[in-house]
């Protein structure tokens, strides 16, 4: 039976590369949602049973955020960089798990809104300055995904769902992930094209999905 073309966006929300590639997914997905199904993958680019202060990589992220800014056109908050330009006044210690069993959460409960939720992962953080690491703040994502907050909390707590999220980060390493973002697209149980790895700006990624859906159609009919 043939499985309808999945496209798989492998991301990590502390992910700078990723944050400015918000626009382009969440524009492909509104352009190809009647023909694709969407899921993303988490990471785990910062996981460690001891996270590192902010202060550890504070000075790169201060010069490397206004190349994702130039390059992309998104917006890093004050309130974040706040945290990146004072490291030693920041209580800050980034890690990947906790967005990342946010949402296998939500993939569990509105799969059709992982991308648009992972994009606003993002802009807690880099926009408005919410540490992704307290359970705070998933509190007004809940609200606007219509979730219902004690049953989410008690999700994010499950040790189900941080089995989840780690195998999200195993599916990744399977993929040989080398950089975030990166893009797949499954059109046949053992065809995987590489749509985009970093940055891609949404005309190439849409030229080459569609180079894929035609090549598989013409596959299909020969």
């Amino acid at each position: 039976m043939p499985i309808i073309p999945t496209l798989y966006y492998c991301y990590d929300a502390y992910c700078g590369w990723c944050y400015g590639f918000s626009p382009v997914i969440k524009k492909i997905s509104e352009t190809y949602q009647d023909r694709l199904v969407f899921d993303v993958i988490s990471g785990g680019m910062l996981v460690s049973e001891n996270p590192p202060h902010i202060g550890g990589m504070a000075r790169y992220i201060a010069g490397a955020y206004k190349n994702v800014e130039t390059l992309t056109g998104v917006e890093f908050g004050k309130d974040y960089l706040w945290h990146v330009l004072n490291p030693e006044l920041s209580d800050w210690h980034p890690d990947s798990e906790k967005p990342a069993i946010a949402l296998s959460v939500l993939k569990d409960l509105k799969p059709e809104q992982a991308v648009w939720f992972a994009a606003d992962l993002q802009y807690s953080l880099y926009y408005e300055g919410r540490d992704l690491c307290d359970d705070e703040a998933y509190r007004h994502l809940t609200l606007k995904y219509g979730l219902d907050i004690i049953d989410f909390y008690a999700r994010l707590k499950s040790p189900a769902y941080k089995e989840k999220a780690h195998y999200d980060f195993a599916i990744c390493k399977q993929l040989q992930i080398s950089g975030f973002p990166s893009v797949f697209l499954q059109t046949a149980e053992q065809k995987f094209y590489l749509i985009a790895r970093g940055y891609t700006s949404y005309d190439d990624v849409k030229t080459r999905i569609d180079q894929v859906l035609a090549e598989a159609t013409a596959a299909a009919v020969s």
